[in-house]
C-alpha cells in the first residue's frame, strides 16, 4: 500500500512538472511569435514603403537588412547575458523592450527613423528565440528535445506566416504603420507574461562571479562541428530568408497581385512548415539527419523553380508550401545541432547560430537588393533554386562523415 502511494505521488509529481513545463514552453512559443511576426511584418510593404519615401524597392528593403544585422549581431551580448544572469529572465526584459522599437517605426516621420526603429526592434527580438532554444536545451533531456523543438517552432512558423499576413492586410487597409501599433500591443502583452512567470521557472546559470563574452564565444569558435554548423546556417539564411523577403514583391509585379494576396500567398511557407512538424518524428526515423538535408535542399530548389515557372500565381501558392516543408527538413538538424554543439555555454553557441542564420539574411537580402535593381526579383529567386541543393548535399555529406567517424571511434570507447 505504501509503495503504491509513493507511486502515485510520483506519478502527479511528474505529471505537475510537465504541465509547468509545457506552460513555459508556450509562452515561450508566444515570445518566438512575435519575434517572427516582426521580421516578416514589412516584407508585403516594399513597394510601398519605396513610393511612400521616394527610395528604391532595392533601398526600401533595408528596414529588414538592419533588423537582420542587428539581430545577428546582438547575439554576441545576449548569449553570455544569458549564460550569466539567466536565459528566461533576460528574453523576458527583452521581450517587453521589443515593443518600443516598434512604436518608433509606426510613428517614424522618415525613412531614417523607420530604420532606426528596425535596428532597436531587431537588437531587443534578438534575445527571443535562441535564448528560448538554449533554456529548452538545459531542462530536456535530449531524447525528448527534438518533440519539444518541435512544439517551440510551431510559435515561430505561425508569426512568420501571421507577420507577413499582418504586413499584407495593413498595408492595403489602415496603412503599413498599423500593423505596429498590432505588433507593439502584441510584444507588451507577452513581456509583461514572461515577467509575471520569472521568478517560477527554473534557471541554469554560470558559476563565473562576472559576466564573461569573449572567453564563451571563442569556445565556440574553436569547436571544428560548431564551425561548420555556423558556415551552413550562414548560407541557409542568405539562401531562404534573404532570398524569400523579395518573393511578395516578386507575385505582386508577376501576377498583379495586392499586398495582402502576395503576402497571403508566400505566408503558405508556414503551412508546409507546419507539415514537417507533425511529421517530424517520422522523417528522422525515415531517413535520418543526412538524407535529410540533401532532400530539403533539392526541394528548395524545386520551391523556388515553382515560382519561376509559374504561369499563374495558384502555382506560387505550391511553391511556398515546398519551400517551407523543405526549409525545415535542413534547418531542424541544424537546429538540433546547434544546441548541443557546446554545451558547456550553450546560450552562447545557440546565440551564434541565430547570429549567424539571421547575419546571412542581412547579407542575403543585400544582395538580392542589388539584384532587384539590376534585373528584378526573379534573378534573386533563380538564385536561390541554383545553390540551395548544393549547400544540402554539403551539409550532408559532412554529416554523413561525422556520423561514420562516430561509428569507427565507438569500438576504442
Amino acid at each position: 500500500m505504501s509503495n503504491a502511494t509513493t507511486q502515485q505521488s510520483d506519478s502527479k509529481s511528474s505529471n505537475s512538472h510537465s504541465n509547468k513545463q509545457g506552460q513555459v514552453i508556450l509562452l515561450l512559443a508566444l515570445a518566438a511569435f512575435s519575434s517572427t511576426s516582426a521580421f516578416r511584418v514589412l516584407d508585403p510593404a516594399l513597394p510601398q514603403l519605396a513610393k511612400e519615401f521616394g527610395v528604391s524597392t532595392g533601398k526600401a528593403a533595408d528596414v529588414v537588412t538592419y533588423f537582420a544585422m542587428a539581430y545577428g549581431i546582438m547575439q554576441f551580448f545576449y548569449g553570455p547575458v544569458g549564460d550569466r544572469f539567466g536565459k528566461f529572465q533576460t528574453l523576458a526584459f527583452a521581450t517587453l523592450a521589443c515593443a518600443i522599437g516598434n512604436v518608433l517605426v509606426g510613428l517614424a516621420p522618415s525613412f531614417d527613423y523607420v530604420l532606426a526603429g528596425r535596428i532597436m526592434s531587431g537588437a531587443t527580438a534578438a534575445a527571443i528565440v535562441p535564448l528560448s532554444m538554449a533554456w529548452i536545451g538545459d531542462h530536456v533531456p535530449y531524447e525528448q528535445r527534438q518533440a519539444t523543438l518541435a512544439q517551440f517552432m510551431t510559435g515561430t512558423i505561425m508569426g512568420m506566416t501571421s507577420g507577413l499576413v499582418v504586413g499584407g492586410f495593413f498595408t492595403d487597409t489602415l496603412g503599413w504603420r498599423a500593423s505596429f501599433a498590432f505588433l507593439a500591443i502584441v510584444y507588451a502583452i507577452v513581456g509583461c507574461l514572461l515577467l509575471l512567470k520569472r521568478k517560477m521557472v527554473p534557471e541554469s546559470v554560470s558559476s563565473a562571479k562576472r559576466l564573461q563574452i569573449i572567453g564563451p564565444i571563442a569556445q565556440v569558435f574553436s569547436t571544428p562541428w560548431a564551425q561548420v554548423v555556423l558556415l551552413v546556417v550562414l548560407i541557409e539564411g542568405a539562401l531562404v530568408f534573404g532570398v524569400m523577403s523579395f518573393v511578395p514583391t516578386y507575385l505582386q509585379l508577376r501576377h498583379e497581385l495586392s499586398s495582402t494576396a502576395a503576402g497571403l500567398v508566400t505566408s503558405l511557407f508556414g503551412l508546409g512548415s507546419l507539415i514537417y512538424v507533425a511529421r517530424a518524428k517520422w522523417l528522422i526515423s525515415r531517413l535520418g539527419e543526412a538524407k535529410m538535408v540533401v532532400v530539403g535542399g533539392w526541394l528548395m530548389g524545386t520551391g523556388y523553380l515553382t515560382y519561376c515557372l509559374g504561369g499563374h500565381w495558384v502555382l506560387a501558392c505550391l511553391g511556398s508550401v515546398f519551400c517551407g516543408f523543405s526549409y525545415y527538413l535542413v534547418h531542424a538538424v541544424l537546429q538540433t545541432n546547434a544546441t548541443q554543439m557546446v554545451p558547456q555555454v550553450r546560450a552562447t553557441a545557440v546565440s551564434l547560430f541565430a547570429s549567424f542564420l539571421f547575419g546571412g539574411q542581412a547579407i542575403g537580402v543585400a544582395i538580392g537588393a542589388v539584384i532587384v535593381d539590376k534585373g528584378g526579383p526573379f534573378w534573386v529567386i533563380v538564385c536561390g533554386m541554383t545553390l540551395m541543393p548544393l549547400l544540402g548535399m554539403y551539409f550532408g555529406w559532412r554529416l554523413h562523415k561525422r556520423s561514420k567517424l562516430a561509428t569507427s571511434e565507438s569500438p576504442a570507447k
